[in-house]
């Protein structure tokens, strides 16, 4: 969520609105209420007290998102990463005089998907029609997740549960006012532990590419493979061994000898000597004990405390373990 927020700050967004849903929103206030300072943009919520679909929480939000100069504003799922080009969405949005805008990504295998069936004779990308997982080709474009929409959307949705891919944008398309923009570069669907890694290790893989200074370099006894990126206020011990596709958030400690590979290591995290982290998420504030290992798309709540010595793997699906 931060990335995209940052990419909304250099897209010229001056206030973010997050619709959460009716469940533990105490979470995320502390969190928000830090990144609403360090990126000096206003950063409200829209909270609902029964879930509205992907549709709903637009009408529920409707007076923060009309604005008096009209203008349009973006909508982004929360579980996708890719490289966020707002500002040529933007121009494509513009130059189309679309009523609302998407950004599409193609895959391989289309039938998993919703597909987006553009008009074969517009050189516009006008969006023709959706197809929910075809069972016979009918293209390669899906739904990324972001989307650009005039105010006038607005007035197309009710205060329900309301699906925006089956129920509102197919109607826009059938006025021939939505229009698709090709998303360039990687993009993943993170939703799942799995996922997430993989579109960490992705991400990771553009930053090498894009911005390498951004990337944790060797330095002293500590030994860096390949991608890793660590925040400036993380402190790791010597003779740790880290990487390939590591990610380590604020305030954490790394004891010496420690070994990282594959893994999302969340803010004020402390792995102690020696242990092992593979493939998996440590949550907020949690502890692995000396000589403990955590391995195969296991996921640490927050707050949990795994002992010295002990060892959580989970091969046949993720395994999340919260603080009881």
């Amino acid at each position: 969520m931060i990335k995209q927020i940052e990419a909304l700050k250099a897209a010229g967004v001056t206030e973010v609105v997050l619709a959460i849903n009716h469940q533990q929103p105490e979470v995320m206030l502390n969190f928000v209420e830090e990144y609403e300072k360090k990126l000096e943009m206003k950063i409200t919520f829209s909270q609902e007290t029964e879930p509205l679909g992907t549709a709903g929480p637009l009408a529920l939000a409707r007076d923060k998102l009309i604005h008096e100069s009209g203008k349009p504003f973006f909508v982004l799922n929360s579980d996708v990463i890719c490289e966020y080009p707002l500002l040529e969405m933007i121009e494509f949005h513009k130059n189309h005089g679309a009523e609302a805008s998407i950004m599409v990504t193609k895959v391989d295998d289309p039938s998993k998907y919703g597909v987006v069936v553009m008009e074969e004779a517009s050189e516009a990308a006008r969006v023709e029609s959706f197809v929910e997982k075809p069972k016979y080709f009918v293209g390669d474009k899906i739904n990324a997740g972001i989307y650009l929409l005039n105010p006038s959307v607005l007035d197309r949705i009710e205060l329900r549960r309301t699906s925006i891919e089956k129920e509102i944008f197919p109607k826009i398309a059938s006025e021939k006012k939505l229009y698709a923009m090709v998303l360039p570069g990687f993009w993943m669907d993170i939703g799942q532990p799995k996922d997430y890694l993989t579109g960490q290790r992705m991400y990771l893989n553009y930053l090498r590419k894009n911005a390498p200074g951004e990337l944790l370099a060797s330095s002293g006894d500590d030994v860096v493979i390949g991608n890793v990126m660590a925040d400036e206020t993380a402190v790791i011990g010597e003779r740790c061994l880290i990487g390939p596709d590591v990610v380590i958030g604020a305030g954490c400690v790394i004891e010496s000898g420690v070994r990282l590979f594959g893994c999302t290591v969340m803010r004020g995290v402390r792995i102690k000597e020696h242990a092992c982290v593979s493939d998996s998420i440590v949550g907020w504030d949690s502890t692995v004990g000396s000589w403990a290992r955590v391995a195969d798309v296991t996921v640490l709540g927050k707050d949990v405390q795994v002992a010295d010595a002990e060892v959580i793997q989970m091969s046949a699906k993720p395994e999340i373990i919260q603080k009881v």
